[in-house]
């Protein structure tokens, strides 16, 4: 049977990476375009048409299933419709599967990004071998998607999986979105480090001083491994914490929707097997009791690429 191939977009507030994806999940091409999400919509749209247009000629001779597009925002389907993407400008409401559609005369398929990473891995990755699990984008904040039957599950208005905003503590910290005690307020890139420096201040004994210069505003989470990997203790304290919150907030979804499989990805899913097995041992303490033995926990395998590749898998 001849191979299918499919066009996946990964649309980012910086970059739009395109690729041809083969429905084993090569790489076959791929290309990339600044979003320009300074600028206005009509710009960004034609970045994303122009790396369409450089992977059809790739694409030529091949069986081609359609396009995938994975953007941030919220996504109304049918329509493909991208409302309010953080950091583009101008951008409300705009139904970029159709857009697509008229322009390139086949199926054309739009998610949010976490959604697409969880295809992803559910089709390519850490997630392949497993029907039904939750995915954790464990970065500048903390978002989801959740795999059922080997398809993503997108709720009835296509917000399902915002494992992010499930609150640990209904009179804890404030939240960005509005709500109170999210998980997200915990352990997000940007909240853990706010949280970590505050805390800092009371332990002058700790590598991380020295690791950022002196200069706490520049404290990242990967410091924060740096140090904890070379003995600091106050900096694997921080993180076997935010290992703690984040398996709480993951157990919820296990006894809600009856999971046994977490795959983390995103950019502080990097930190060392120790806050892995806390994750681990807080999950397992917070869910069911008949639930404990299956629990597993593992770290997605495709990194920068997952956009991409989940994009394609929308329609492969």
């Amino acid at each position: 049977m001849e191979q299918r191939y499919a066009i996946g977009v990964d649309l980012g507030g910086t970059t739009v990476k395109t690729g041809l994806i083969s429905e084993s999940g090569e790489i076959v091409f791929q290309t990339k375009l600044p979003t320009l999400a300074e600028q206005n919509p009509e710009a960004i749209i034609s970045q994303i048409k122009k790396t369409i247009h450089d992977a059809l000629q790739a694409a030529r001779g091949k069986h081609l299933a359609g396009i995938g597009i994975a953007s941030a925002g919220i996504i109304e389907n049918p329509g493909g419709i991208v409302k309010s993407p953080p950091n583009f400008k101008g951008w409300e409401s705009i139904p970029l599967g159709k857009e697509m559609e008229k322009e390139f005369g086949m199926d054309v398929v739009v998610d949010n990004d976490a959604n697409a990473a969880a295809v992803a891995e559910s089709k390519f990755g850490a997630g392949k071998e497993y029907p039904n699990f939750l995915f954790v984008i464990w970065g500048t904040g903390v978002g989801g998607g959740i795999i059922l039957n080997n398809h993503i599950y997108r709720g009835q208005f296509g917000g399902a999986g915002e494992v992010g905003h499930i609150s640990i503590d209904y009179k804890g910290l404030q939240c960005n979105c509005g709500s109170i005690g999210c998980v997200e307020a915990y352990v997000g890139q940007k909240y853990l480090s706010k949280r970590t420096i505050e805390k800092l201040q009371h332990h002058p004994e700790s590598s991380l001083h020295k690791i950022v210069g002196g200069n706490l505003s520049a404290l990242e989470p990967i410091h924060l491994s740096q140090a904890a990997e070379a003995g600091d203790e106050f900096s694997r304290n921080v993180l076997l914490e935010a290992g703690q919150l984040l398996g709480v907030a993951i157990a919820s979804v296990m006894n809600m929707l009856d999971l046994r499989v977490t795959v983390i990805g995103g950019g502080v899913s990097a930190v060392g097997d120790f806050v892995y097995n806390e994750i681990i041992a807080t999950t397992k303490k917070y869910v069911l009791t008949p639930l404990r033995p299956g629990i597993t926990v593992l770290r997605a395998k495709l990194g920068n690429d997952a956009g991409m590749l989940g994009a394609a898998g929308l329609v492969l």
